[in-house]
């Protein structure tokens, strides 16, 4: 695990302790800190008193005198009490990420690559990590992204970590001075927890004012509100653009296809080369990247037609990249599944894709909003759940067409989260003889 000397002697409360919660308790006690830790569940308090924790709730015990209190991204600071009761003890509010911050001067010498967007940014992730590791580099992923940054060992020296970093750990870092900071793109998402889209884009901004001005800046700037950020960046920028990939390199990468993957893979180069990978190493690595789980996963292939899994299409600006992967041609052949806890943008991102869809499955909570949305353009049937939508859609298709779940939508109304969602529609084409 990822220790530090900085931590010792200081006390810490930890609100949360599913995965990243327990990491942290344990990285801090290891380290040398006091940790007084809080979770609803019995269970997770006994796992934290067996780590060494004190247990008490942040919000009822005296905060002053604490270094910080450590919660989950998850935690809405804009209206959860614990940031008026640790503001009142003038004590920070952070996240593990800003942990990882503090423990960098004593970690062997390395690299920090933070990247943040509304989309993309988990494959622009996984596709530097992959790069860097196909050229033969140490790295590590972490963030928002795979197993706790703190639960991980320390790379050796020269090692790079690559951080996938959302709008909620930004919020809770104050010393995450990235070697390299990207940003992919930006699109109303997650308004509930911030005052208008205009804070929203400030709390991307962010990322960038921690750098230091030898630092880097990586602006995919294909948006308004990214070029507004980009024109705000004052240090070592460069302005990149999915206009910059040849489509006849791009159809050399399997898994990079489609222009919202153009963008994803102009952003993952433009990381690399500032790293100092060569073409050759880059070109491997884009020929040899696999999609992520959930975004635009081929699970299988049943009854004729290829099923893709987009379940982390939580938005309609995520969804509409996906629609615009697979044109007719020359005919329709794309079946769309769409729907769950809709969070208030509705279909607009995807309207101009609708030309692309054969027919559309709607489910959940959006289903009726959506099927009024899209009116007369698309022919639409209201499934109700995902498992009739994959039912109807195993009827209708014909050789050579696509199923294409990417529901624009959370996935709370029936799912837990998207990986349950995407993990159902995964069984269910594996039903059909898929996979």
């Amino acid at each position: 695990m990822i220790t530090s000397r900085a931590f010792a002697g200081h006390r810490f409360a930890v609100l949360g302790l599913a995965r990243s919660g327990l990491a942290t308790v344990e990285a801090l006690i290891a380290s040398g800190a006091g940790v007084t830790a809080w979770d609803e569940r019995e269970e997770a308090r006994d796992e934290a008193m067996a780590l060494g924790a004190d247990v008490g709730d942040p919000l009822t015990i005296d905060l002053i005198g604490f270094s910080g209190v450590v919660v989950s991204p998850g935690v809405p600071l804009n209206r959860h009490p614990i940031a008026a009761h640790a503001r009142e003890a003038h004590v920070p509010v952070i996240g593990d990420v800003e942990l990882f911050a503090e423990a960098r001067p004593d970690l062997p010498p390395h690299k920090v690559v933070g990247i943040t967007g509304t989309n993309g940014k988990s494959t622009v992730t996984a596709l530097v990590t992959h790069m860097l590791e196909s050229a033969g580099r140490s790295v590590l992923m972490g963030g928002n992204i795979g197993l706790p940054i703190l639960a991980r060992d320390p790379l050796p020296d020269g090692g790079v970590y690559v951080l996938e970093l959302s709008s909620y750990q930004i919020d809770l870092t104050h010393k995450l001075s990235c070697d390299v900071a990207v940003l992919t793109n930006i699109s109303p998402d997650h308004l509930d927890r911030y005052d208008g889209f205009e804070g929203y884009v400030a709390s991307k901004a962010r990322l960038f004012g921690l750098q230091h001005r030898d630092q880097v800046a990586i602006v995919a700037t294909d948006d308004g509100p990214s070029k507004a950020v980009a024109s705000h960046i004052n240090h070592r920028l460069h302005r990149v653009s999915a206009k910059d990939i040849d489509p006849a390199d791009q159809a050399r990468w399997p898994a990079l296809q489609g222009p919202h993957n153009a963008q994803n893979a102009v952003c993952a180069i433009a990381v690399c080369r500032v790293l100092g990978l060569n073409d050759e190493q880059i070109e491997r690595g884009l020929a040899t990247y696999k999609s992520l789980p959930h975004r635009m996963e081929l699970v299988g292939e049943a009854r004729g037609a290829r099923w893709y899994n987009d379940s982390k299409a939580t938005n309609a600006a995520s969804a509409a990249p996906a629609l615009a992967a697979f044109p007719p041609a020359p005919d329709q052949r794309l079946h769309w599944i769409a729907g769950g806890q809709a969070k208030g943008d509705g279909l607009e991102a995807c309207r101009p894709w609708f030309g692309h869809v054969k027919r559309a499955y709607l489910i959940g909570e959006a289903m009726e909003s959506f099927a009024a949305e899209i009116g007369d353009a698309i022919p639409v049937e209201c499934a109700g759940d995902l498992a009739t939508a994959v039912a109807r859609a195993a009827e209708a298709v014909g050789e050579g067409d696509v199923v294409l779940l990417s529901p624009a939508c959370a996935s709370f109304d029936q799912f837990k989260d998207y990986e349950a969602r995407g993990d159902g529609f995964r069984a269910a084409v594996q039903a059909l003889g898929g996979g």
